[in-house]
């Protein structure tokens, strides 16, 4: 893009609901993601453990296994597996979910929300891998914990009550770039089936040359291009080794035929705008069913942040009828 263009470039406004909630919420104003800074972050997102009573509460068991990621390390992985109290024996669908938090912070229930959402709503059986983190990993060592702990639900779905023909998987921010690489990375080594990929503005391409990864590049904008930048490179740092998904994000690969269907929705306000636009463009060339929202003013990861905003309970509820629709569960 010219030099002369990006200096005419305006920002579009953010929602007038989320710009007022946000300015009466306090986030750390991160200039560069330092060591310190990934410190602070992962002890800001560990999931406290009143999470787990919460849900208990509203009636949604929690069981943890551990398996063994598939790339030679014998690393031993984490997974938590969530789902309704009851004693009905139906087979359920399955939401496999892949956490948010820059590549470099979260736990596996870090971002979960938007799971437990299809739990409550589609009676869905939730399952999320506590897979590697940057900077101390790979993006490549992270994808084969994610593809590992899908293997390993698929392979045992009928033990957790899950019906394997309606397997999805979703991840929002960097868990939405690990969901696309994964699904990729099942039709690369004829893996298991999924019947539809969930990606809540997702991570999707590295490059930084659209119009969007221009325009915000101030502290203040919510998670601005320098942070997004630097996360990225510091996890696709083997990305010359190798071929396919597990070298570089799904925006970056040429062939998308063949996925399942897609949701994907982004806010207009932020850096990952266009990624998102794109990759929705690249799927409907290669004959793949996607349905995009780019929700107005919105920025990164509004619904999880601001969840009571009315912008964000739309994007809430459309995501989980997408997913009844797709479950079959809006009959």
């Amino acid at each position: 893009m010219a030099t002369s263009s990006l200096s005419k470039l305006g920002k579009p406004p953010m929602d007038a609901e989320l710009a007022r909630l946000l300015s009466q919420v306090t986030f750390p104003q991160i200039e560069h993601v330092t060591p310190e800074v990934v410190k602070m972050m992962r002890l800001a997102t560990a999931t406290p453990s009143t999470y787990l009573d919460n849900l208990k509460t509203r009636g949604i068991s929690h069981t943890e296994v551990k398996i063994y990621s598939g790339d030679g390390s014998n690393h031993e992985i984490v997974l938590s597996i969530l789902q309704n109290e009851t004693k009905d024996t139906k087979l359920r669908p399955c939401i496999y979910w892949m956490h948010g938090g820059g590549f470099h912070w979260g736990d596996r229930l870090h971002t979960t929300e938007y799971a437990v959402d299809l739990i409550l709503e589609c009676d869905a059986v939730a399952v999320s891998a506590e897979y590697r983190l940057a900077p101390e990993h790979s993006y490549s060592t992270s994808l084969e914990d994610c593809y590992a702990g899908l293997k390993w639900i698929s392979e045992h779905a009928k033990e957790f009550g899950i019906d394997e023909k309606h397997l999805m998987i979703g991840g929002t921010s960097a868990g939405g770039a690990l969901a696309a690489s994964t699904a990729s990375l099942c039709l690369e080594r004829d893996g298991p089936r999924i019947c539809a990929q969930m990606l809540v503005c997702p991570a999707l391409d590295d490059c930084f040359e659209t119009v969007s990864s221009h325009q915000f590049l101030e502290v203040s904008d919510f998670f601005p291009r320098a942070i997004m930048e630097e996360v990225c490179v510091a996890t696709l740092k083997d990305r010359t080794q190798g071929s396919g998904a597990v070298s570089m994000l799904a925006g970056r690969l040429e062939d998308h035929s063949g996925l399942p269907m897609t949701y994907i929705d982004v806010g207009s306000a932020e850096v990952l705008r266009d990624d998102a636009i794109a990759y929705s463009s690249k799927l409907w060339a290669s004959g793949v069913s996607a349905e995009l929202h780019v929700w107005p003013g919105a920025f990164h990861g509004f619904d999880l942040f601001l969840p009571e905003a009315a912008l964000s309970r739309t994007a809430r509820r459309t995501k989980i009828d997408w997913a009844k629709r797709v479950f079959g569960a809006d009959k």
